[in-house]
């Protein structure tokens, strides 16, 4: 074999082994992938069937009933135009509670009812999962989600704006440098 042959065949190896590694990890990735749908897109029949999806919401209000003997619980999930049932079977967050924010990991059944693997409740009052924030914006305008957008690294809501510019320096920083 000459030398241009190996290389060419080297060469078609490489990109031979590329092109498997990418299918593959692509392959990974599309199986990993959870979208996040909200009440008013699964009543809408926007939800692929039998496949793993994110329900974002709230928790309405006197929907929480629990089955006696058990850990199965039933809620309601709303995004205040349209309602699902969820139904879980492992032990709730703590932070869970009725009017919170909840986002649900799990699959629909064919009967409507959410049956969910997981579930995540917000951290503390001011914290609700950035897509149902976004959800009931969208859905509902500034009113109901104002207080629901998570505070970000550089937010200066609720605290005074510092003028723009280096920090002013106090007396003490001012002689050491005259000094």
């Amino acid at each position: 074999m000459t030398p241009r042959r190996r290389r060419l065949v080297l060469v078609l190896g490489i990109v031979a082994g590329v092109s498997i590694a990418g299918a593959l990890a692509l392959s990974a990735f599309r199986q990993n992938v959870t979208f996040f749908f909200d009440p008013t897109q699964v009543a809408a029949g926007k939800v692929p069937n039998g496949e793993r999806f994110r329900l974002g919401g709230m928790v309405k209000e006197g929907s929480l009933q629990r089955a006696p003997g058990s850990l199965e619980v039933h809620f309601v999930v709303t995004d205040f135009n349209r309602d699902v049932t969820v139904s879980y079977d492992k032990v709730l967050p703590d932070l869970f509670r009725e009017g919170a924010g909840v986002v649900a990991h799990g699959r629909l059944r064919t009967d409507g009812t959410f049956v969910a693997d997981e579930v995540l409740a917000k951290h503390d009052e001011k914290y609700m999962p950035p897509e149902v924030a976004r959800s009931l914006k969208r859905r509902h305008g500034d009113s109901r989600a104002d207080a629901a957008v998570p505070a970000t690294a550089g937010s200066t809501e609720g605290a005074a704006a510092a003028p723009p510019g280096p920090p002013a320096r106090t007396d003490k920083a001012a002689s050491a440098a005259g000094s």
